[in-house]
């Protein structure tokens, strides 16, 4: 073989195994762990490998908080959410449910199209800033 068929040869190997591992990539092996599909009926927003699902209902916002299918105690923990609904905005603070969420009760209009950002901090860490689009 003459140095130009090697060199072909060589840079055809390179495509090959870039297109594999740009396939292996993209493949749903490399996202077994990111199954965040909703439990609650709600949207799921993804913050440091931590889930958190927005439940909007009239009378109630409830953010649920699980760690790799893990229930998270917010015990302690505080949060704020804050929605974004054509030019309207308002804010509600969000309270421990005693398990794995933070609730507000209320009138809430939550539109589909809606924005919502929940800022939440769980005991002993620092505040998060999930966000969210209401379907």
């Amino acid at each position: 073989m003459d140095s130009a068929t090697k060199g072909k040869t060589r840079m055809n190997s390179r495509i090959v195994l870039m297109l594999v591992a740009v396939t292996l990539a993209a493949s749903p092996l490399a996202y077994a762990d990111g199954d965040h599909k909703p439990k609650h009926g709600g949207v799921v927003a993804v913050v440091k490998d931590v889930e958190y699902e927005l439940v909007a209902k009239p009378d109630s916002m409830t953010v649920f908080v699980e760690d790799h299918g893990k229930k998270v105690d917010t015990k302690g923990a505080t949060g704020k959410l804050t929605l974004l609904a054509g030019g309207d905005k308002s804010e509600v603070a969000l309270v421990p449910l005693g398990e794995n969420g933070l609730e507000s009760r209320g009138a809430f209009k939550v539109p589909a199209g809606t924005k919502a950002v929940a800022t939440i901090t769980l005991a002993g860490k620092p505040a998060i800033n999930a966000r969210y689009e209401i379907k």
